[in-house]
């Protein structure tokens, strides 16, 4: 055996270099323990957090229902079920929406193939309960979670305000019908 690994060996200079470095920072560095429930932490611009629902300047929803998010979820924790705007025939909305954040794994691809911007990954990552059955979120806890992080809202398209005049006028005329042929 080399003479230097020998000393190596029966000095224990590995071991005695790693307790060198644990009392350096034990006595002579700055801690670096954060107050956590006082002072929250500064999250870096790219976080993904819990995801949340977006609405326009009117408070109307932005989601569409045509669940391209829960065919882009690894995890398969979004269950979208689609159905017609009552107020706008032929408008899509989502009428039940659920994330069950227990199997999120907070990609972002759901983000990412929201055709309308209307999902978001929040800042939010204070998500411990005792219940996991409360971490199921519905469309409206949804909601309630992008309008306390994301209170400056997109302007609603025009083309949707077009639509709904052009609908309402339909409306108070009366829609065309098929003629009914007569038959001889």
């Amino acid at each position: 055996m080399n003479l230097v690994k020998w000393s190596k060996w029966v000095f224990f200079s590995e071991i005695v270099k790693g307790l060198g470095v644990t009392v350096k920072h034990l006595f002579f560095a700055k801690p670096v323990t954060e107050q956590y429930p006082h002072q929250k932490r500064t999250l870096p611009e790219g976080y993904r957090g819990v995801i949340v629902h977006l609405r326009y300047d009117d408070l109307t929803e932005k989601c569409v229902g045509c669940s391209l998010c829960e065919a882009a979820c690894p995890s398969h924790c979004i269950t979208v079920v689609s159905g017609e705007d009552p107020h706008m025939p032929q408008r899509r909305i989502a009428k039940e929406y659920i994330l069950d954040v227990t199997k999120c794994v907070f990609c972002g691809f759901c983000v990412q193939a929201c055709p309308v911007d209307a999902l978001a990954s929040s800042p939010e990552y204070e998500m411990a309960t005792g219940n996991k059955r409360s971490l199921i979120m519905d469309k409206e806890a949804m909601l309630a979670l992008g309008d306390r992080y994301f209170p400056v809202r997109q302007k609603r398209p025009k083309y949707l305000d077009e639509r709904l005049a052009l609908f309402k006028k339909m409306q108070r005329i009366g829609f065309p019908t098929a003629k009914q042929e007569q038959q001889a």
